[in-house]
């Protein structure tokens, strides 16, 4: 990492493998010694209650980006003891998860969640040298050290585990200018990520707006409009049929039987987790012929509009292969439609789905419902036209978006070096003074 920092004048070596010196006047405790890790909040399924009646319990959903989030939340009736209740200051920590990349994750309680409690999952080291350890676990140290204890059979940071932890030391004067130092760099850093993230979002709203206006009125500014009699869709080119979707498709139904599921043979396996992309090309999971027999599935013919009927309404892609499909989605076959310009009238009817949606656990719109989709056709030529147009603007926002990618990530890894440098002393920064936070990049959607 380059930086316009000089490393400490002088290092001495430690029995660490994975740090291999610390500055000379620096200490290497263990977090036992500097505070105390505790376990949360047993609870059972019949303590929960409504957000009024009882105590919020943080837990893993909790902690979004390395800070507190709150929209995901449980609340408990429940005595809670008073050492469970998170003061400000504590670093909330996910100690036991499913997904073992979770594990370690952490934030610090701040005032807004104090007196609240944690569950049973999670752990929260307390410390008067919190404001200094919240930086040190968020650092590549912490990683590797949680990493450490995590294996084939054990996915879980004990209190052992955590009081365990070894941590390089400065003197307190010391502790407080690092902590100041990362605090002011890291939140320019932040801002800059919440700018790249917002540029990210009126790329997606403004190529959302470009793909309705070219498939809703198309690319003659100049043509006759009539009303379409679809509220939403609003006014139309007047040369333009306004029909609905079974008149210009079949619409294909997946079989009710889950069929069983290989790795490496037969027709492709579509699900939610393959949609999203324009096109589908392969997935990673196959039914075999005689698992599709035996389960009565369909096989979907290459060139259909594949689109959600649970939830995520507008989400859509066309299959390039031959597929079987899974009962969250249906799939419209076009006959007199190209299958490109009927999936951009998918992407903009999420008002429709919502609209007749039947609602139990989740919104699904049935047969019926598809059959029914409000959708215009304008001339075959014409159809092309806008196919082409929308393909060539996608591509442009394809591109602003990936680049807002790449910076991101480029930000993140920035910062994460930068927190490790400056919690192992590798960069000296006593001499530092904080500069204006004002000096960052404005953000400009073009496309």
């Amino acid at each position: 990492m380059k930086s316009i920092f000089a490393p400490y004048p002088e290092y001495k070596t430690t029995h660490l493998g994975w740090l291999d010196k610390i500055p000379a006047h620096w200490e290497l405790k263990r977090l036992k010694y500097l505070g105390e890790a505790i376990i949360g909040l047993t609870y059972s399924p019949d303590d929960v209650v409504s957000e009024n009646e009882g105590t919020l319990v943080l837990r893993s959903s909790n902690i979004q980006n390395k800070r507190l989030s709150f929209e995901d939340n449980v609340f408990v009736a429940k005595i809670v003891p008073e050492k469970l209740k998170t003061q400000r200051g504590d670093i909330l920590i996910c100690a036991r998860n499913g997904s073992r990349a979770l594990i370690g994750k952490n934030a610090q309680i701040d005032e807004c969640a104090e007196g609240m409690t944690f569950g049973a999952f999670m752990s929260i080291f307390r410390s008067s040298y919190n404001d200094y350890l919240s930086k040190v676990f968020n650092s590549a140290l912490f990683e590797f050290q949680s990493g450490s204890f995590l294996t084939a059979t054990i996915n879980q940071l004990t209190t052992g585990n955590l009081n365990s932890f070894e941590i390089p030391l400065p003197p307190e004067d010391e502790r407080k200018l690092i902590a100041s130092f990362l605090e002011h760099e890291t939140t320019k850093i932040d801002t800059l990520i919440e700018k790249q993230q917002t540029l990210i979002r009126l790329l997606k709203e403004k190529r959302q707006a470009v793909i309705s206006h070219a498939v809703t009125k198309g690319l003659n500014p100049n043509a006759p409009m009539k009303e379409s009699g679809v509220e939403w869709l609003g006014e139309v080119p007047e040369h333009w049929q306004v029909t609905r979707a079974k008149f210009v498709s079949k619409i294909f139904v997946p079989q009710r039987n889950k069929p069983d599921i290989n790795d490496s043979t037969g027709t492709v396996w579509i699900t939610m987790e393959n949609m999203g992309q324009k096109y589908i090309y392969e997935t990673e999971k196959f039914i075999s012929p005689e698992s599709a027999k035996a389960a009565g599935s369909k096989v979907l013919k290459a060139r259909s509009v594949i689109a959600s009927c649970v939830g995520n309404f507008g989400i859509s892609s066309i299959n390039k292969v031959d597929a079987i499909i899974n009962q969250q989605l249906q799939a419209f076959q076009p006959k007199k439609i190209e299958p490109e310009y009927l999936q951009s009238i998918v992407e903009i009817s999420k008002p429709y789905f919502q609209s007749i949606g039947t609602a139990a656990t989740l919104i699904y719109v049935n047969q019926e419902g598809f059959e029914n989709l409000p959708v215009l056709v304008p001339p075959q030529n014409e159809q092309e036209y806008i196919c082409s147009f929308v393909e060539g603007k996608e591509a442009k926002f394809r591109d602003l978006v990936g680049k807002s990618i790449i910076q991101i990530a480029l930000l993140k890894e920035r910062r994460s070096a930068l927190i490790s440098a400056a919690v192992t002393g590798k960069i000296d920064v006593r001499n530092w003074k904080p500069t204006d936070n004002k000096n960052t990049e404005e953000v400009e959607v073009t496309a």
